[in-house]
């Protein structure tokens, strides 16, 4: 169990981990240059009163001074209406050269923290963090049991020589491997708060203070009694301000200091959270402490290597059959599932099953598609269940099925079924199921069912397809497939525009903020509007009251604008549109984000096609509120009626105005003459045709109707130009979010 986990962690954290520690390496040497550049008194040698003194000759308006942990004195002035900031000497105040933050090291800080990706890449390097704290403990146990005990861990290692360097190398650099997984893993969670850094009990601001005029600061008693080498920043009041103060941090606590007779007005200690951050900080970090910063990067440049060492033991030993609860045996069972899977997630569903057909009695035998037998004595049904790798490939657990498949004994008494998942914004979509199901037919199989395929996994389809299944074997055959949700966020419900009733297609756009606590979550921290990370064109899942399964809707909006933004159409017997219809201003939603990247805009100014129809819009409209390039993009969008459901048509109007969207084309089936979208197309095919020969993408939103009778009107606009759908979808060009 433990190699499992090690080697599991391992490879899939491999990657980010050496991306993390490579960055950790190179910001290790940061403290180090930073001591050699500073100039430390000695204790009791200069005070804060001293200091400010002296920087107040040379810099008038000065606004704030601090002390890095190297010990580098920071001061930020103004001069002739100009910010400044500069390096200053403690003993006499006077100007080093400004002060200017290397790039390279913020960007590499950058990657470190977050590998460039903002929230989402904070929480990857959370977790990677955690992942390496499980990696370094999980590592000294195997090592351990390894070495025969404690006693015998720094004997020589035995093995192959990946497996020697493996040990050798590890086993040096763990307790510092440990420590800065440890630490790393804290400071995540403290930026995603859960827990706390202590830094929210402040000093109370003071309500009465002296009169009079300011005093010299020299004189002043709390400054005096505070040592430079405690000293943390010093934030001065606004000028021609009786009313405002100092405000000093110190390593033990933070007060204010009146201005009129330096003392203190108020003082709050640091807490034990507090100090707890601030001493893990720095030994994640080595800010103060440049000796540890260097040995934990030497630490961390081992990664690489160890990682490299790891994934050559894994192949080694790699293992290609899962575990499954109560599996018959091959030959003994009266019913085979197959399962090709890429990512693991193809064996839930086939797992339930397995699962039903076990409750009934049956005796199931399970395994991936690599291990497919010569021959199933006692079987009398076989069913293949097997998603789709990359472009049309077969998944890692079928890779070699077809060529098994060619020297399997056809059984005429055993009957097979096919059920493809994949997702439809492939060109090639579920085509190994296809080639399964073709190659099965060439060698004169008997089916149970045609091929069946599931997009995105949908267990709502999943469910039909095991109505069928029952019908073809005589069975009561349900299939309730609940694959566990991501943590949900709340919503609420800011604002709404109603659109549809005179038509009898009540539709709303609905905006939500997040919900956040007055402290401000660590999403608040990061957005500043209490939002997880999406982009226009991502999905929403919301579970609605009475239901363990989401609902998705295609997102209007990304995180950036600040609501997050959904069109939703009330159906009469959808259970999550009549709740969000209903739900009354202030009102909750529990909900979450799943990205969906393959449904977006390309970079670069090529042109983008918008088509869509009804609730389609939303997505599209995301797309064009944020074309803040002004790149060329054309809506085409079809509706009932233009006085009652011209759904954003205000917002619209306005990305006209402002250049975001550069044409827009509108049919309504409701009015006299009525027409629909893709007729618009067809009228409009000569401009249709010269935007796609100068690289247009084309991005369509609607449902399954509309988007099919897309793809004919697209493909006769085409045909003068030899061009198809289908290769526009090949060349990444022609993407769907149907429904």
């Amino acid at each position: 169990m433990i190699r499992k986990l090690h080697s599991v962690l391992g490879l899939i954290a491999s990657l980010l981990l050496i991306v993390l520690t490579i960055s950790a390496a190179i910001l290790s040497i940061d403290p180090t240059l930073e001591r050699l550049d500073s100039t430390i008194p000695a204790d009791g040698h200069i005070s804060v009163a001293q200091l400010a003194d002296r920087v107040a000759t040379h810099f008038p308006n000065v606004e704030q001074t601090q002390r890095r942990p190297s010990g580098s004195i920071i001061v930020y002035y103004s001069k002739d209406g100009q910010m400044g900031v500069d390096r200053v000497d403690p003993f006499t105040g006077q100007s080093m050269g400004p002060y200017v933050p290397s790039a390279t090291s913020r960007w590499v800080k950058n990657l470190h923290r977050s590998f460039l990706l903002a929230t989402p890449g904070r929480a990857a390097a959370g977790i990677s963090s955690v992942v390496m704290l499980l990696l370094s403990i999980s590592g000294v146990l195997l090592l351990v049991k390894r070495q025969g005990g404690w006693k015998h861990l720094w004997q020589a290692p035995l093995g192959k020589l990946s497996q020697r360097w493996h040990v050798q190398v590890s086993r040096v650099v763990v307790i510092g491997l440990l420590l800065s997984a440890l630490t790393g893993a804290y400071m995540s969670a403290i930026t995603f708060e859960f827990i706390s850094d202590g830094m929210d009990v402040e000093a109370d601001f003071p309500t009465e203070m002296a009169t009079g005029s300011a005093a010299a600061i020299i004189t002043f008693p709390a400054l005096l009694a505070t040592d430079l080498n405690d000293f943390r920043e010093l934030i001065y009041p606004f000028p021609d301000s009786p009313a405002d103060t100092y405000s000093l941090a110190t390593a033990q606590g933070d007060a204010y200091i009146d201005q009129v007779t330096g003392t203190i007005l108020s003082y709050q200690a640091h807490n034990g959270l507090r100090r707890a951050y601030e001493f893990i900080y720095q030994l994640h970090t080595g800010e103060g402490l440049w000796w540890l910063a260097l040995l934990l990067g030497l630490c961390a440049i081992s990664v690489p290597l160890i990682s490299t060492t790891g994934a050559i033991i894994w192949w080694q030993r790699r293992g290609s059959v899962p575990k499954i609860t109560d599996n018959s045996k091959p030959q003994s069972a009266d019913t085979i599932i197959l399962v090709g899977s890429e990512n693991g997630s193809t064996w839930g569903f086939a797992n339930t099953l397995h699962k039903a057909l076990r409750e009934l009695g049956w005796r199931v035998h399970m395994a991936p598609m690599n291990q497919l037998a010569n021959k199933y004595s006692s079987a009398q049904r076989l069913f293949i269940i097997t998603s789709t790798y990359g472009d049309g490939d077969p998944p890692s657990s079928a890779n070699h099925f077809l060529k098994r498949l060619a020297h399997f004994k056809v059984d005429p008494k055993l009957r097979v079924a096919v059920l493809g998942f994949g997702d439809r914004q492939f060109p090639q979509f579920c085509q190994f199921a296809k080639d399964v199901d073709a190659a099965l037919l060439d060698r004169g199989w008997q089916k149970l069912l045609a091929l069946q395929t599931i997009d995105r996994q949908s267990t709502q389809e999943f469910s039909r397809w095991g109505e069928t299944v029952g019908k073809a074997l005589g069975i009561e055959l349900t299939l309730l497939h609940t694959p566990k949700l991501p943590k949900t966020h709340a919503f609420e419900l800011v604002d709404r525009v109603d659109y549809g009733e005179q038509v009898q297609a009540p539709t709303s756009v609905l905006r939500f903020k997040g919900v956040t606590s007055q402290s401000r979550t660590g999403f608040k921290r990061l957005f500043g509007n209490g939002l997880p990370y999406f982009e226009a064109g991502d999905l929403v899942g919301i579970v609605p009251p009475g239901s363990d399964m989401p609902r998705y809707y295609s997102l209007a909006s990304g995180s950036k604008n600040g609501v997050l933004e959904i069109c939703v159409r009330k159906h009469t017997d959808g259970l999550c549109s009549r709740f969000l219809h209903e739900l009354p201003q202030g009102g909750r939603i529990d909900a979450f984000i799943q990205s969906n990247p393959h449904f977006r805009p390309g970079l670069g100014s090529k042109p983008v096609i918008l088509i869509g129809a009804g609730t389609g819009i939303g997505p599209l409209a995301g797309f064009i509120r944020n074309n803040t390039g002004r790149h060329p993009m054309y809506l085409y969008w079809g509706g009932r009626d233009p006085q009652s459901d011209f759904l954003y048509e205000p917002e619209l109007a306005e990305y006209l105005a402002d250049h975001r969207l550069t044409g827009l084309k509108t049919a309504f089936s409701r009015v006299k003459e009525g027409a629909h979208v893709q007729d618009r197309i067809v009228l409009d095919g000569e401009q249709v045709r010269s935007l796609i020969e100068g690289d247009a993408q084309i991005l369509v939103c609607g449902g399954r109707a509309m988007a099919a009778n897309v793809r004919q009107a697209i493909d006769e606009v085409l045909a003068p130009l030899n061009i198809t759908v289908q290769m526009l979808k090949v060349q990444g060009r022609y993407r769907e979010d149907v429904f």
